[in-house]
Parts: C-alpha cells; structure tokens; sequence
C-alpha cells in the first residue's frame, strides 16, 4: 500500500486528532466528514488500536510497509518497544528538516529531501526516511538558500522542541538527541499501536 496522498483535513476529522499537530482541522468542524460524520459509536478494543496506530502513521506520512519495518526494528532496541518506535520516527530525515522549520509540513519537508535541497554533515540525501544520529547536522544546499518556501517557513516558526537546535547566522540545524518520550505525541498512547501488532 503506497503513502496517503489524499487530503490530511478529512482523515484528521476521521480520527479525531490533528495530523499536522497544529489542531486546525478541527477548530470548525471538530467531527468525521461525510453525510453521518457526527454520529456517534463506540469503537470495539480492535478499533480503538487500529485508530491510534492509524493516528501516527498519517503524521509521519509514511506506507504501512515502512511503519512496520520500523515497528520491527524498535521491538530490537534495549528500552520500552512504544517509545522505541516513536524516537525512530522523529529521527527520520524528513521530520528533523520539519522539525527545523524548514517547512510548515512533513509533507513538504519531504518535497524538499525528494528534491535534493538537504544536505546532512554536508552531503546531499534525498531519502526521506534517512535515519539521523544524534550529532548529524542538516542544513540547505547552498543554491537553496533562498528559496521562498523555506524563508518563509523559517520565519512562520514560534517554538522548536528542544531534541533539535538551530544556528540562525549560518542555517545550520543540529539532531542533538533522540526526543523524550513527553516531547512529541503527547496524545497519542502507543502501548495500542503494540497491542495492534502483538495481537
């Protein structure tokens, strides 16, 4: 199954739960779209992981075969298998440069890595899904300095989380760490996403 490129707005209402994190596409209509979108009814043990499991795939925006692969590697870590994943995720290439600020979505800044205009410890990786070490340094190639896209994305960003740092004088943003697990999702409960997968 290929990654969801339809619109993010109606799975969110679908779900629930903001995708882009920004909590927009339920400020105006805060349930599921279609013509019986605000009935309500009870989800069943099954639905309730495949729903949350749901919720972290379409954030990160990545194929159910990825999601897996990278489920799988986290069961090989030392540490809580549901945190495990979540850290495996946000160090993905495409979430540091959103991470960053250099784009306003995921989808994007994984438009931008496609294309080539991201460079880590100063060598072109155009694969999204490029897994960071602590320490890697991500930056712009240098005739993508300007683009308008980034510029503006750069200055549109209030806060960033702190796993992440950024120089403004040269545009040189540093993974420094792997996220706590109170950092990012806070809504999500990934001990569901376990029990969907160890059932």
């Amino acid at each position: 199954m290929s990654r969801y490129r339809g619109p993010s707005w109606k799975i969110s209402r679908r779900l629930g739960y903001s995708i882009s994190e920004t909590g927009k596409e339920l400020k105006k209509r805060p349930y599921a779209p279609g013509q019986h979108g605000q009935r309500r009814s009870k989800l069943s043990d099954y639905g309730l992981q495949l729903q949350e499991k749901q919720k972290v795939r379409y954030t990160y925006g990545v194929s159910e075969k990825q999601f897996l692969k990278t489920f799988n590697e986290a069961n090989k870590m030392a540490g809580v298998h549901g945190e495990n994943f979540i850290k495996l995720l946000e160090s993905r290439l495409d979430n540091v440069v959103y991470r960053l600020g250099f784009a306003n979505t995921r989808a994007q800044a994984r438009q931008l890595v496609n294309h080539g205009h991201i460079l880590v410890d100063g060598n072109k990786v155009d694969i999204p899904s490029y897994r960071l070490i602590p320490g890697q340094k991500v930056s712009l190639k240098e005739s993508s300095q300007n683009l308008k896209i980034v510029n503006q994305a750069l200055e549109a960003i209030a806060l960033r989380k702190e796993f992440v740092n950024y120089d403004e004088e040269t545009k040189i943003g540093t993974f420094a760490r792997y996220p706590e697990r109170n950092e990012v999702l806070p809504e999500i409960k990934e001990n569901l996403i376990v029990e969907f997968y160890n059932r």
